[in-house]
Formats: structure tokens, sequence, C-alpha cells
């Protein structure tokens, strides 16, 4: 399937976003281990959560999270602690997704995990017992999931986890978030040094818990407010003091011409007439916006030199280098620089007369790159379904906003 997109020239609209799909697995885990009755509230509806949704309810043998690798990795230290034996599996991309730092940090502890095949990635075959828990290290410049993982297993564990980062810590506020929703479910969890969490044993407490919105959902409005004519865009359900790390993408649209207003129980999103000559960011802490600011400066015609990219080559597909292919395709010549960085030093090519954006199975990819409508009348999406990872009612909000979808 493909969409071809016309954007409108204004944008006026009120959109619910989708409950945050990050906040949603981790009280789905931290729910489950705490034996807890109370299900959280608001729930994302994305295929993420609801894989996690049915491997924890249905409890199978083999577990399929299909194309969520933030399923594989809460789960695959759920499972090491939770009794039974389970294999657990995943889409042919997932299956090349590298998982082998994760399960030696676990092996270390005493969990039994084995290889189903390759060396060093799923699917795995786990085999859950009591670990009494202890002390690890684990690379810090490695996917946070991996450590957002092995927090919360800690809390379940009789000694409780003393996890020792090495090297740069990436993706911080995803850890400060795990650590946060851990404290609200009861565990004592907190930074001892710069580079080393403590978390006390014992458990977690059944809570009752409301999921807020999504933020990295929001921050394709912002793209769209930012490459609109005039935008006048509210997003109930964010709010100035969320834990999301992704909320910090309120701060760098500014520089972008979106201004930010916090009313009651939302945001309130503007165009403006401000613009920065050239972007240059770390992004180390924001990674999953990352395609919506090359896509937001190139089309905005702002140079730009992003860093701390590092985890983007792991993601549902090579991000670096899908943004390098599909922004050609419009006319855009990116360079990376390495594993970490990615520049646009304003060179250009001619673009095609018909672009397909294809999105690699990668929901990102697809949202990122919707707004670009406003620049290209004959902009196409292919396999607009890939959405649904995150945001399964996004085609639908922006019709709502005013994009005619075919």
């Amino acid at each position: 399937m493909t969409y071809r997109i016309t954007a409108p020239e204004r944008v006026r609209t009120e959109i619910q976003l989708p409950a945050s799909k990050s906040i949603s697995n981790r009280a789905l885990v931290l729910h489950a281990l705490a034996g807890g009755s109370y299900v959280p509230g608001n729930l994302s509806d994305c295929d993420d959560t609801l894989v996690t949704i049915n491997a924890l309810r249905e409890k199978p043998e083999v577990v399929d999270i299909m194309a969520a690798g933030t399923a594989m990795r809460f789960l695959t230290a759920y499972y090491s602690v939770t009794p039974g034996t389970r294999i657990i599996t995943g889409t042919e991309r997932m299956r090349h997704r590298p998982i082998g730092i994760l399960v030696d940090a676990l092996c270390t502890l005493g969990a039994q995990i084995e290889y189903v095949d390759a060396e060093g990635f799923p699917p795995l075959r786990i085999t859950g017992k009591p670990l009494k828990g202890g002390e690890v290290s684990l690379e810090g410049s490695v996917s946070s999931q991996y450590i957002s993982a092995l927090l919360m297993m800690g809390g379940a564990l009789s000694q409780g986890l003393t996890l020792h980062l090495t090297g740069n810590i990436i993706s911080r506020p995803y850890i400060e978030l795990t650590m946060q929703l851990m404290r609200d479910f009861g565990a004592e969890v907190s930074w001892i040094t710069d580079d080393s969490i403590c978390v006390k044993g014992g458990g977690y407490q059944d809570t009752p818990y409301y999921i807020e919105s999504d933020w990295s959902a929001a921050s394709y409005w912002y793209e769209i407010a930012a490459l609109s004519t005039r935008a006048h865009i509210e997003l109930p359900g964010l709010f100035t003091n969320s834990c999301q790390g992704d909320s910090k993408g309120a701060k760098l649209f500014e520089k972008l011409g979106v201004k930010t207003e916090f009313i009651k129980g939302g945001v309130r999103l503007t165009k403006t007439s401000e613009c920065a000559e050239r972007l240059d960011a770390d992004l180390v802490e924001i990674p999953d916006l990352a395609q919506t600011f090359v896509v937001t400066c190139c089309l905005k015609g702002v140079p730009f030199r992003f860093t701390g990219l590092q985890s983007l080559r792991i993601k549902e597909t090579d991000r670096i280098s899908a943004l390098i292919t599909e922004l050609k395709k419009v006319g855009f010549v990116l360079h990376a620089e390495g594993d970490e960085a990615l520049c646009w030093d304003g060179e250009r090519c001619i673009a095609e007369d018909k672009p397909v954006i294809s999105t690699y199975e990668d929901h990102r990819m697809a949202m990122a790159f919707a707004p670009a409508s406003f620049l290209f009348d004959n902009l196409q999406i292919a396999n607009p379904e890939v959405v649904s990872k995150s945001y399964p009612h996004f085609w639908k909000d922006l019709r709502t906003a005013g994009f005619i979808i075919n």
C-alpha cells in the first residue's frame, strides 16, 4: 500500500495523542513484577504495547513480539526471573538486532538463557528462576532499553542490584524515566555515583497508574507546525513536568519556529517567524526525535550537524542510512560521520518527480516524512501501516487536521 499526501496551507486542530509507549511498556512490566491487580490506565494501543500486554496476559510458551524492540529487551529480563521456560522471538529484522550485551549481563546474575539460532541475537530460550542479584557492569553507550530492563528486574531480586555503567551514557532521560516509574511502584532506586545505580531488592507494590500522552508522537505535530504557513495546534495530555525525555524536543523546536504554550491539560503550538540559520545539537538524550529534526531542518533549509546518534544504527532499521537514502529522493544530500553524527551543509541534488518514501518497517520514517507533503505535492509514503507500531491513528489524525490522503 502507498499513500499520496496533500498538505493544507494552514493547520488549526486539536489532536488527542496516543498514550506514551515508553511509559506503558514500563508500567506493564512493573505491574507484572508486582503481581498486581490494578491494570495501568490509559495504556497505549500501539503494536509495541499490545504485544507486551498479550505476552504478559496469555503467557505463551513461544512469545512473538514481532518488531517491538522494547518488548524484546524488557521481557527478556522479566522472563529471567519468572518461573517457566519460554522462547522469545520476533520479525526477521528483530532476529538481526543484537541482544548479546543484555544476555551477558543477565547470565552474570545467574539467568539461564540460550540462543536458539545465531549467537548474540534472538530468538532466545529463557528458563526463569529466582535470582539473588548482585553487581553487574554494562556499556552505557548502547541502548538504554538494556539498562532499563536490568533496573526493573533488579527491584524483584532478593538482594537487589548495583548496576555499573561504563563509557558514555546515552539516552539518560529514558533511564531516569524508568527509575521514576520504579519509585512509583514502590522500589528504592538511586544513583550512587555518576555512573552507578543501586536498586534495593524486595519487590514492587501493586499501584494504580495512569499513562500520560506521548511526547514522541507530539514531535510530528511540532514538525507540521514548523513546516506549515500558519499553525494553531492543541495537544491535550502533555505536561511541563513530564518525565519523558522527548519533552526536551519542545525547546529545540523553538529554534525552528514553533512556540510551545502550556495550557490547562496540555500544550498549544503556534508557528512563529523565528528560525535558526543553522542548527547543531547533541541528540544523545532524544534519539527517537532524530528523524523528525533531520527532515524538518532539510525542508526548512536549515543546515545542521546532529551528534549522539549511535543508537540509530540498531533501531527498527539503520536510521542513518535510511535518512540519507530517502532525503536524496527529495533533493537533499546528507553525510554521516561514523556511527554517531549526521550533517547537511545545504548540498542539493535533483529531486525525483514523484518521490516514494520507503519506510523500512520503521514507524518513525513514515511519520517524519509525511509533513514533507507541505513542499512536495506528489509525495508518497510506502507501507504507511507501519505507524501502528507507536501511533495507530496517525493518518486519521492527519485527515482531521486537513491533510488529504489517497
